[in-house]
């Protein structure tokens, strides 16, 4: 399975790292199984035991369930719920969002980037931001699994447990991240002292051809000059402007508002 990340400055020193979307069969599938009600979610999280394993399994649970809120009628508890949990979401990292989208059946990646940037630099911040999710998300996973056992003490209360439900939806969230961080640094390392000196450039189209997996390596540097000619005319420092952000997502089958997000992120 590949993976397509498109790489490229997006203010200042902040770089964008995006994975191309895509709908995997498994995620077709599990909207089906999609809990209606809040007790039965509960009964499905309080009927499996409370291993690490099992809390980070149930917290995809919880994750799936999302979708049944947001067709919540206006008004409702429900969409109540769903309005507090997108405000939750909005200040999630975007660096967790793009690590969260490598699964572990990845086995190779195509990285796009402008043409201007040099390979070694590009394939160096993408072994940074892995390297970086494998030690941050590993703590905050932690930190998660710690607070599961508090926060169930507010099921005493006539109310969902938003704070339970918050808590283990995070859980699987670092604990995905950490998993993409770790399959990502995996891949982007291998072998890394002998293919320095002969980084996988690949020139040409940005359609990804079985040409390419010829090269051998489990990544694959794709320079792209049509990316480099949408940020040519834009001020670096200042920022890409929100017209030209539109135009890579559209181009790069980017989703825009995870991409927005790293213009404002430190």
């Amino acid at each position: 399975m590949r993976a397509r990340v498109v790489v490229f400055p997006i203010k200042g020193r902040n770089w964008c790292f995006a994975r191309t979307i895509g709908e995997s069969v498994s995620d077709s599938q599990s909207a089906s199984n999609i809990p209606s009600t809040f007790k039965q979610l509960w009964q499905k999280i309080s009927s499996s035991s409370s291993s690490t394993e099992t809390a980070a399994a149930n917290a995809q649970l919880m994750n799936r369930a999302w979708a049944a809120l947001e067709k919540a009628p206006s008004g409702s508890l429900k969409s109540k719920i769903h309005g507090l949990g997108l405000r939750l979401l909005s200040r999630v990292k975007p660096s967790e969002i793009f690590l969260k989208s490598i699964p572990k059946e990845v086995t190779n990646v195509e990285v796009v980037y402008p043409s201007s940037l040099n390979a070694r630099l590009v394939r160096r911040r993408l072994r940074h931001i892995a390297l970086r999710g494998t030690v941050i998300h590993k703590k905050f996973f932690y930190g998660s699994v710690t607070l599961l056992p508090i926060t169930t003490a507010f099921t005493v209360l006539p109310l969902p447990n938003i704070p339970f439900f918050w808590i283990l939806f995070r859980t699987y969230s670092h604990w995905t991240a950490l998993k993409g961080s770790e399959k990502l640094l995996q891949l982007v390392s291998d072998s890394s002292e002998n293919q320095d000196s002969s980084l996988a450039v690949v020139d040409g189209p940005q359609t990804v051809s079985g040409s390419h997996s010829s090269v051998g390596h489990p990544w694959v540097l794709q320079p792209s000059k049509e990316l480099e000619q949408l940020l040519r005319s834009e001020d670096a420092n200042v920022g890409l402007s929100p017209s030209t952000i539109s135009e890579i997502c559209k181009t790069f089958d980017l989703h825009k508002i995870d991409v927005l997000k790293y213009q404002k992120s430190l």
